[in-house]
């Protein structure tokens, strides 16, 4: 297959939308000779902070000397971006090759009557190319939720990671913390140590406790206490080992996630060589889009994808702690199925107007529908259809502004930052 058949393969399973459950991918993987069996793994899991932490913690083991692969979802600007090795998203020709060996495990799949989904296919055909590139060391970020997860079939693990646990998709993973803290912890393995943030809510700490009890594993608190140096929306400094941390990222709550990814790195440093500066080196270097991203100074033109009530209360603080007194024009769009609610309550006491828009993807709410929602907290909202003539109009606005801000939804992030971009420079 070409690049293009192959993104028309993957994308050929999306009829068969999120089935949670193991037997579909054990069973593909299985025709594919089970090359998850032949690799090690990082395992994280998590509401908000997974994307952030799988990158910096690839990036400390390739600062240490590993081929690292890394899988990640949803990807931002292009597909490829879910398969990387050392930095490097997974060639087109590659994609092609992968998807034209995958394709004929999953005919033999349908033959005995199994239909996986696209996500169990992106996944076991993840496997397999990381194991065929000869991977040191795989940082595997989960799907949705981690219990029924297609990368949960996976044994033994290094270090399993479980990073913020807030309310998101509470129609698949249950209403209650309790309940989504109990998916996330089924990524714990017996005998092997859980890494999670000293900051998680009670209820998500007596859960996740009580199932490494359960299978006698060790669960390791991340202090996130660093103390600030420099918080910037480039990045913040923290002291750390009686010296300057960059991490790359606005926020306290990337704090947070930095911690877990230094916990996981000491657990891991005798056998992998990882000393501290790997540690520094990796933390620092890492680079991920639609996280807090400015992506022009002058004007200032923040982008984010943030779209659950973590998420979005994190962004809300940063904006609060580095805006403080700033008009804020706000450039919103957002999926139907999200905390739409709570994401608005959250943002909108930051913004001075707001521009609603709907991003391109079928579970998007119309831009006319979120206008209605942001208007029971404030008249200073335009519903505009046509993402490029929002962007655009953005744009032409920003002069009576400080600042323009991006938000609501990864899809979005990935339908405008481009235009975004060209339009700056032209």
């Amino acid at each position: 297959m070409n690049y293009e058949e192959a993104l028309a393969f993957f994308h050929s399973f999306d009829r068969f939308g999120v089935q949670p459950g193991l037997s579909r991918v054990c069973a593909l993987s299985a025709f594919l000779g089970d090359p998850q069996n032949d690799l090690s793994f990082i395992h994280v899991a998590g509401t908000n902070g997974k994307g952030s932490t799988s990158t910096m913690l690839s990036q400390v083991f390739r600062a240490a000397g590993h081929r690292v692969g890394l899988y990640t979802s949803p990807y931002v600007l292009c597909f490829r971006e879910r398969i990387q090795i050392n930095g490097e998203m997974i060639g087109e020709d590659e994609l092609g090759d992968l998807a034209q060996q995958v394709a004929v495990a999953v005919e033999k799949c349908n033959e005995n009557g199994i239909f996986p989904t696209e996500f169990e296919v992106l996944t076991a055909a993840a496997f397999l190319y990381f194991k065929q590139k000869k991977c040191d060391i795989v940082i595997l970020e989960v799907g949705l939720g981690g219990r029924f997860d297609a990368t949960n079939i996976i044994k033994m693990p290094e270090v399993s990671v479980i990073t913020s646990v807030s309310f998101d998709h509470v129609g698949i993973l249950g209403d209650t913390l309790e309940k989504i803290a109990t998916e996330k912890a089924g990524i714990i393995k017996e005998h092997v140590p859980v890494v999670t943030s000293e900051n998680q809510p009670d209820a998500v700490k007596r859960v996740l406790a009580e199932k490494a009890e359960e299978v006698n594993s060790r669960l390791y608190f991340a202090d996130g206490g660093l103390p600030f140096i420099q918080k910037e929306l480039t990045g913040t400094d923290v002291l750390w080992n009686d010296a300057v941390l960059h991490i790359p990222f606005a926020g306290e709550h990337m704090v947070e996630n930095a911690c877990l990814v230094i916990r996981t790195a000491q657990l891991c440093a005798e056998k992998w060589g990882i000393r501290d500066e790997h540690i520094r080196q990796g933390i620092a270097r890492a680079r991920i889009p639609a996280r807090i991203e400015m992506l022009s100074e002058n004007p200032l033109i923040i982008l984010d994808g943030s779209h659950n009530d973590g998420s979005t209360a994190a962004l809300a603080q940063v904006l609060r702690d580095a805006m403080k007194g700033k008009k804020i024009l706000a450039l919103m769009g957002m999926m139907a199925d999200k905390e739409v609610d709570k994401a608005l309550e959250n943002l909108l006491p930051c913004f001075a107007q707001v521009l609603t828009v709907c991003p391109s993807n079928p579970r998007a709410m119309s831009a006319a529908e979120l206008a209605e929602k942001v208007k029971k907290l404030t008249d200073a909202v335009i519903s505009c259809e046509n993402i490029s003539q929002a962007v655009k109009m953005s744009l032409q606005m920003l002069c009576n502004f400080d600042a323009l801000v991006i938000c609501g939804s990864l899809y979005l992030a990935g339908d405008v930052r481009e235009l975004f971009l060209n339009l700056i420079s032209s």
